[in-house]
């Protein structure tokens, strides 16, 4: 094990103590309560309480799919769940954010999960899909780091900054000694191996995010903007977040972005951002949460679309972040399904789904979302 793997994992578990206590915190609300408030159940949807508390909707059978980075809180979540509500069975399929809107917006599933927001356009899509004059909306659930994973024998720590990614990523900076990446790690010996680059074959809402950093840190080393499509030259191409860790891993001079916790269940060494503040930042739950606590809510109305500061100079702060969504209609819900639909946000978005997320890798979300996310899921229909 790497001296960084260790102080890694030693980040992150102290990382995780203090953030499973803010979320436990964030969790009460504001009005001091550990549940969100609820209307009182209908015929159509009665509520049932389950093991340990948990409220249960009408019995059903829910499928969902999406994001590949909120995968492990899925399973942990539908696991929990079901055991308190065995009447209703839950699929997610992690097959990528672009696939999972595509999903919900031809109507197969009851919510999405994605990384990103749905364009303007699939907004209005969704208005065909949403049944009583409903749209999409997007509830703001996780957060977490995009960590910069690498495979270099002999090279434990490594430091690049966004101009130099972007060159990367782009096959301009094509040799891990180059001048750029050798200015960033002084001291450090490099070899003269060749960068292979990994990027998503699938539409990603990691791609996205990753984008959307290089785009706003680096904007004149990255010319093409952000898009859930990777449209850069060269590269090695891998699907969903397992498969591109899996490449990187198994590629020595391999470089590639995926969530923290893949690169942690797979023991590959990840880069340390160097954004302007006075040291580098590696990528944990605690720095991504520092980021995101500055997120702004950029969505039209009530709807929860997040804005973060990818260019952020903050000390302590990571600037690759992002915030995972799940994607459902404010009314118009599929009435077959709704009333366990909505039951399980309602425990995702809680303290018992909250509370021990942390440790698998993901970052709280400010209070303030978090309290507007549990009232937004009391009043969808």
């Amino acid at each position: 094990m790497t001296l960084q793997r260790k102080n890694g994992l030693r980040t992150l578990a102290v990382g995780s103590a203090v953030v499973s206590g803010a979320l436990l915190l964030t969790a009460c609300g504001s009005n001091g309560s550990s549940q969100p408030s609820r209307r009182s159940p209908t015929a159509a949807s009665p509520a049932t309480t389950g093991a340990g508390g948990v409220q249960c909707g009408k019995a059903a059978t829910v499928s969902a799919s999406g994001s590949t980075a909120q995968e492990f809180a899925m399973q942990f979540w539908i696991k929990n769940y079901m055991r308190a509500c065995p009447g209703t069975r839950i699929s997610y399929e992690g097959n990528g954010s672009g696939a999972g809107q595509t999903d919900f917006l031809e109507g197969r599933t009851a919510f999405a999960g994605s990384d990103s927001a749905l364009s303007a356009t699939q907004i209005t899509r969704s208005k065909s899909v949403c049944a009583n004059g409903g749209r999409a909306v997007h509830l703001p659930m996780l957060g977490g780091p995009i960590a910069i994973s690498y495979n270099l024998p002999g090279v434990s720590k490594l430091v690049l900054d966004a101009p130099t990614l972007a060159k990367v990523f782009d096959s301009q900076i094509t040799k891990w000694n180059d001048p750029a990446i050798a200015k960033l790690n002084p001291g450090t010996k490099l070899p003269s191996t060749p960068i292979q680059t990994s990027h998503r074959s699938d539409s990603s809402g990691t791609t996205d995010n990753f984008t959307s950093y290089l785009s706003a840190a680096a904007p004149s080393a990255w010319p093409y903007g952000h898009n859930k499509e990777w449209m850069a030259k060269g590269g090695r191409s891998a699907r969903g977040s397992s498969g591109l860790a899996e490449q990187v891993k198994k590629t020595v001079g391999a470089i590639g972005y995926v969530e923290l916790s893949y690169a942690i269940a797979r023991n590959i060494p990840t880069v340390a951002i160097a954004t302007g503040a006075p040291a580098p930042v590696y990528a944990s739950v605690l720095t991504a949460s520092k980021a995101i606590a500055d997120a702004e809510t950029a969505g039209t109305g009530d709807d929860l679309v997040l804005k973060l500061d990818y260019a952020t100079k903050a000390r302590g702060a990571y600037p690759i972040a992002m915030v995972t969504y799940e994607i459902v209609c404010d009314k118009g819900n599929k009435p077959a399904t709704w009333s366990a639909t909505q039951a399980f946000l309602t425990y995702i978005a809680g303290a018992k789904g909250q509370e021990d997320l942390s440790f698998q890798g993901y970052a709280t979300l400010p209070a303030t979302i978090v309290d507007k996310v549990r009232s937004k899921i009391n009043n969808l229909s």
